[in-house]
């Protein structure tokens, strides 16, 4: 099968990606880690932490100021997408990745849990994507694509929990996924199943895990997005990491396959880093074994896009002390529930621009030897050992849980008697777990416990060769099945939306293609709940259909509230009849220094006629505005209310090269008259084939303005560079044609 190649300039197409899956082959497995790249030099800095940078990517906005450069910083940077459509979602991984992921998470649907089979077709999902073998595929197989066109491996990555564990596992290592969630403890608590299924099943599992190499994230921080008081949970933490990433080595996991899935337990107003580093040094130094897989606190996380940044930055500054090997990104999404491709984007660029930010930190600070942050480490560890002692002595793991040990919002060994209690001999999957006959025989590869191949003359070491391989080896064994669902699947959702794939309609989108949503910002001068109301009758009347407030901030309560809010369009648009102005052109900065150097320029410039306005004027030439100061260009300004002739009159005694003459007031067309006016007097004076003459204002229209005469007319909107740009193109043509 041909591989698929990308241009950046084109659309992901997907039905290409949808074709011959059937026949699709994964390219490799097991988990990719960055590639170091100390004393790396991009631009004009050296970086210290950096990894290998992208053959194509998506620099940081700042970068337009350093020739758009794109460093990318040591940790895997992850993105989680939860927009119950693969075939979107396999669009926003390619964005997440030309943004600096590497980790592509896949959320699995609400419900998926509890489904004792692994789902066929590809269903559209809520809260997540239906986890099936054809969307694993279909996004494996664009993850190829997208991979090769960044220049970097992808890790793809879904979950491995439920009742239907061992099965998706196996799935998993047949379509090659990179990493998975697999923890039992997560089965128990937060799904009621049945312990004894759960830890069975889990041994099947992580076996499997083990042997395609899947990187292992374990759920402990559920405990703290759980908790009345997430802080007090810190010492329950520890406990549940270790639990999972001790029995994960037992069947099989090498220890650096094995992430621990770490949150900070708090979150500002209370101090949090205060809090939170004496916990990641703690479970750092008693599970120094494993892998750090750092992700942001999102029990206390608002629909505030600005409140979940901070927090998200006060996170990394916790996992650059700490070296975390993977950094995770939670959006506003958890705290909306509206999973929209941009908040995938800005979360992974707020991870890239923080840690690059941070790059060398460590070779200038080191954490205290003393002091409260050790003193509070040693608590913690002291806590979790406290804690992991009483479950071996009230009977061990089960019946810990049975007893309400875990997610109880007291600091241990306090309790307040809150914990999730569950019981040994209920729950879901409850005595499906049956005792191996002695002559059971699994001729199959990663098999967890005893094959008894070798009474039937197999290798118990090679246990599938008795059967000529199986799944693991042999892909001709795996069973493809496309849709069962004749409405609900991929092929229906695509047709649906055909006409933005297939033409020149467009509309924009949030989530998914064609879901025409906006969202519109806005400060509404009442009180918050006034405020909100009104808001969604201001969209109504907008024309938004189904208007729906998002988030609302407080101002003042009487003042003012911040209102940010959602709806749909009504129409699309044709971008073929749209006719679309070429982009604007610059010099780079240092094109215009180096032509100034060489050539030193020197203008006059003012506001002319009666018009007393100074800004626009000020803000093209001062160099604190980025005016065209800042390029060594020597400037004469002569004030507002400058008569024309004064102006032309200093042109001539300075021998300057241009004049720039700024003008706002209209009445009359007065703008065009001084133009031209200026014009006519530099040919009076016979300078006019010596010098530059260009103007501007608000209500110049360039068209109109060069009609006057000038060489160059710049209306509103119009910067420093824009007319910087000009002169130096202009005067290097001048030249030319001498």
């Amino acid at each position: 099968m041909a591989e698929i190649k990308l241009k950046h300039n084109e659309k992901l197409d997907l039905d290409n990606i949808l074709k011959d899956l059937d026949k699709y082959e994964p390219r490799r497995k097991g988990w990719t880690w960055r590639t170091p790249a100390p004393g790396l030099k991009m631009g004009p800095f050296e970086y210290k932490d950096a990894s290998e940078p992208l053959k194509n990517g998506v620099p940081l906005p700042p970068a337009k100021y350093f020739d758009n450069i794109d460093p990318q910083p040591m940790p895997v940077i992850t993105t989680e997408i939860a927009s119950g459509r693969f075939e979107d979602d396999i669009r926003r991984m390619r964005m997440g990745a030309w943004h600096g992921a590497d980790h592509l998470m896949v959320i699995r649907t609400a419900g998926q849990s509890h489904m004792d089979n692994l789902i066929e077709g590809t269903p559209q999902g809520i809260g997540g994507v239906p986890i099936s073998r054809k969307q694993v595929r279909a996004q494996r197989k664009a993850l190829d694509a997208i991979e090769d066109e960044v220049g970097r491996p992808i890790n793809y990555h879904s979950y491995v929990s439920g009742v239907a564990g061992p099965d998706i596992a196996v799935m998993f290592a047949e379509e090659g996924v990179n990493g998975a969630h697999q923890d039992p403890q997560y089965n128990v608590l937060y799904r009621n199943i049945n312990c004894v299924r759960s830890f069975v099943d889990a041994c099947e599992s992580k076996k499997v895990l083990a042997w395609a190499e899947i990187a292992q994230i374990d759920g402990a921080h559920n405990a703290n997005a759980t908790a009345r008081d997430a802080w007090k949970v810190m010492p329950e933490l520890i406990v549940q990491h270790a639990i999972n990433s001790r029995f994960s080595e037992l069947a099989g996991i090498k220890p650096e396959n094995i992430c621990l899935s770490t949150v900070p337990p708090t979150a500002t107003p209370g101090p949090c880093v205060f809090m939170d580093l004496p916990y990641a040094v703690a479970l750092r130094e008693i599970c120094d074994r494993y892998r750090m897989r750092a992700q942001m606190n999102t029990k206390y996380i608002d629909s505030s896009a600005r409140e979940a940044t901070v927090t998200h930055v006060l996170n990394m500054l916790v996992s650059k002390f700490t070296s975390a090997d993977i950094q995770s990104t939670i959006t506003p999404d958890e705290g909306r529930n509206v999973p929209w491709h941009i908040y995938n984007v800005e979360a992974c660029d707020t991870a890239k621009q923080t840690l690059i930010g941070l790059d060398g930190l460590m070779e200038m600070v080191e954490l205290k030897s003393d002091g409260p942050l050790r003193e509070k480490a040693r608590e913690i560890k002291e806590r979790a050992c406290l804690f992991m002692e009483e479950i071996l002595e009230v009977g061990g793991y089960f019946k810990a849980v049975e007893e309400g040990f875990f997610v109880d919002s007291a600091e241990y060994p306090e309790r307040n008697g809150d914990g999730i209690a569950r019981q040994i001999d209920g729950g879901i999957g409850y005595g499906y777990i049956y005792e191996r006959d002695e002559d059971y025989m699994a001729p199959v590869t990663a098999h967890f416990g005893q094959n008894n191949v070798k009474q039937y003359g197999g290798d118990p070491k090679d246990p599938s060769a008795l059967i000529g391989g199986c799944t693991l080896e042999d892909r001709s064994k795996i069973v493809y099945i496309d849709e069962l669902d004749d409405v609900d699947n991929v092929n229906v959702r695509m047709e649906e939306t055909s006409k933005y794939r297939d033409t020149s309609a467009m509309i924009p989108e949030m989530e998914w293609m064609g879901d025409g949503i906006v969202m519109l910002t806005m400060m509404i001068p009442e009180n918050r709940r006034t405020a909100e109301v009104a808001a969604v009758e201001i969209a109504t009347k907008m024309g938004l259909a189904d208007p729906e407030v998002i988030n609302r901030e407080v101002l003042q309560d009487a003042e003012g509230t911040r209102i940010e809010l959602k709806g749909k369009l009504g129409f699309d648009i044709d971008v073929s009849k749209l006719v679309i102005p070429p982009e604007p052109h610059y010099l780079s900065d240092d094109e215009i220094r180096a032509d100034v150097e060489a050539h030193p320029l020197k203008i006059v410039c003012g506001t002319v006629g009666e018009d007393e306005h100074s800004v626009g004027l000020r803000e093209i030439i001062d160099i604190k505005h980025g005016g065209i100061e800042r390029f060594g260009i020597e400037v004469h300004y002569l004030g507002t209310s400058v008569p024309v002739e004064k102006l032309v009159d200093a042109a001539v005694e300075l021998k300057a090269e241009a004049i720039l003459a700024s003008t706002i007031i209209s009445h009359d067309n007065i703008h065009y008259k001084n133009m031209k006016r200026i014009h006519e007097l530099a040919i009076e004076k016979g300078i006019r084939d010596d010098v530059i003459i260009a103007a501007g204002g608000t209500q110049v229209i360039p068209e109109e303005g060069l009609k006057t005469g000038v060489d160059a007319a710049f209306g509103r909107n119009s910067h420093g560079i824009d007319v910087a740009s000009f002169l130096i193109e202009e005067r290097q043509r001048r030249r030319k044609d001498k």
